[in-house]
């Protein structure tokens, strides 16, 4: 028997991306592997929701009379600050799922970045889970 009969090639289709700074294997239907899934807290989401409330608190307690005052004391750019004040805007679900790590894989700060609805279901259809072509909030109540 040849040696090369013996060999067997097994080619197995992924793909990698990164979340979070973290590599995520994922088959080719985007599902992710036979592994049971984790929680994965996005540190940087969460920093950006924090920083979107602490300014809105400072803005609505009047620490700070304008955007363009507070960007100056945080010295960053106002667009930047009125960027993350818009996540302040995001459903009360969804800020739980980021803070907690239950977040779909597609859901990402730059994701979460670009302008969204503003109405709390309609957020909600926006950061569905593409893989299961349902909304990962679909569950939650609307109120």
């Amino acid at each position: 028997m040849d040696k090369a009969s013996d060999t067997v090639t097994v080619h197995i289709p992924f793909s990698i991306r990164k979340r979070g700074g973290r590599k995520l294997i994922l088959a080719p239907d985007g599902t992710a592997t036979g592994i049971p899934p984790r929680h994965h807290i996005d540190n940087a989401m969460v920093k950006a929701l924090a920083r979107g409330f602490r300014w809105r608190k400072l803005l609505d307690d009047g620490v700070y009379r304008s955007i363009e005052k507070l960007a100056a004391a945080a010295k960053i750019n106002s667009t930047y600050l009125l960027r993350l004040l818009r996540l302040t805007l995001l459903a009360p679900d969804i800020v739980e799922a980021i803070v907690d790590g239950r977040q779909p894989v597609e859901t990402t700060l730059a994701v979460l970045m670009e302008p969204f609805p503003v109405a709390w279901q309609e957020q909600r259809l926006r950061f569905a889970s593409a893989r299961s072509g349902e909304s990962f909030w679909s569950s939650v109540p609307v109120t």
